[in-house]
């Protein structure tokens, strides 16, 4: 099933649509209708600078939705997608999941109003796959908690899932901290996914993109390393072939070029883990 805002949602959500968003940003380079001027003007200027701009948003929602897949495979039934955006089609986690686990859980978070409005729009039209949205931020980690304990289990294991939004949260505001709050929280056997820009692949484009992208005012994005990117999974048990470059999880390079993200999956140690290898689909276009 394919979700759009409608027109209600789109004038009533209480957003500035000359200011562009980084969730619909994205929506745009994922080739979603929920995007207006200002959005594209600024993906634009930041594709010029990176053109492979679109290839990653495409290839980290691939991601996602390979790893939301194999999780749910492997008995995962509660997922807390933090940072959920606007993606486009049938390509939302409870969809996904409840393919394999018709009881599945699921709670949205999104400081973006049209991705809240997005989720609440999905909440209204029913289905078992989906059962929370919450606009908050990821630097709101308690509230995120518990809001997201009134449907979730933490005594149980839950996938969380970080694509595209550690990425906004500057050095300063220690997004390490806020992982690790989370984690915390967190049954033995549940999951951490990330999906982030690297600083340390081409790193000229991608300063250029970054500085360009934080001209146009949408939220600021800090490329890191795959150092930086790595200490988000202290503690955990990290899923073949590890925190690497995209390109990683689905093997060797087929003239696409080196993409410049990490993409990770690790497990809060329970013992052996459940999910060891996961590989992801070659992009196509």
């Amino acid at each position: 099933m394919v979700y759009q805002l409608d027109d209600e949602l789109r004038s009533s959500a209480g957003f500035d649509v000359s200011v562009p968003s980084s969730a619909r940003m994205w929506n745009y380079w994922l080739g979603g209708k929920d995007n207006f001027a200002a959005d594209r003007v600024a993906a634009d200027a930041a594709a010029r600078a990176l053109p492979l701009m679109p290839v990653i948003a495409r290839v980290a929602r691939r991601f996602v939705l390979a790893a939301v897949w194999e999780l749910a495979k492997e008995g995962i039934c509660q997922f807390l997608d933090i940072g959920m955006g606007l993606p486009v089609n049938d390509e939302c986690t409870h969809e996904v999941a409840q393919c394999l686990a018709p009881d599945v859980r699921v709670v949205y978070v999104d400081n973006d109003p049209i991705a809240a409005s997005h989720g609440r729009a999905l909440l209204a039209r029913g289905g078992i796959g989906i059962t929370d949205c919450l606009e908050l931020d990821l630097r709101d980690t308690g509230e995120i908690l518990d809001g997201a304990a009134r449907v979730l289990d933490f005594d149980l294991p839950v996938a969380v899932l970080l694509s595209g939004v550690l990425d906004f949260i500057p050095d300063g505001a220690d997004p390490w901290a806020a992982v690790a709050r989370l984690v915390g929280a967190l049954a033995p056997g549940s999951y951490l996914m990330i999906a982030h820009v690297a600083s340390d692949i081409e790193p000229t484009a991608v300063a250029a993109m970054a500085e360009g992208y934080n001209a146009h005012g949408a939220a600021s994005i800090t490329p890191r390393s795959q150092e930086e990117i790595t200490r988000f999974f202290d503690g955990m048990t990290l899923t073949q072939p590890g925190v690497v470059p995209a390109t990683g999880w689905y093997g060797p390079d087929d003239g696409v070029g080196a993409l410049p993200a990490y993409f990770g999956l690790g497990m809060k140690p329970s013992g052996p883990s459940r999910l060891t290898v996961l590989r992801v689909d070659r992009p196509r276009g």
